[in-house]
């Protein structure tokens, strides 16, 4: 997987190529954990982004739980894959997908 991230201001964009899987999910969390700190918008672009694990989830969630008292957090160009892994485990009822 690679990770390919938009700075502008307090504002990120992530994208995600690939597939985020067990052994993919420990980098990301740390690229994730790096940026929260000094963000107020954080956007998850999957356009791009063939699988996603449990262990990959967990780092949404983990993200979420953030920016939900500091901003706001979308993920956006879900495939329809994605989507469905995502709905079977409850993360539409709490991301903002787009």
């Amino acid at each position: 997987m690679t990770i390919e991230k938009k700075k502008d201001g307090t504002s990120l964009t992530i994208i995600l190529k690939g597939r985020l899987d067990t052994l993919a999910a420990p980098a990301f969390e740390e690229e994730v954990k790096k940026a929260l700190p000094d963000l107020t918008e954080l956007v998850f672009d999957l356009s791009e982004l063939e699988y996603v694990s449990s262990s990959g989830l967990r780092v949404f969630l983990m993200a979420q739980k953030t920016m939900k008292d500091q901003g706001n957090m979308t993920v956006k160009n879900v495939s329809s894959s994605i989507y469905d892994i995502m709905e079977v485990t409850g993360f539409t009822n709490f991301l903002n997908i787009e």
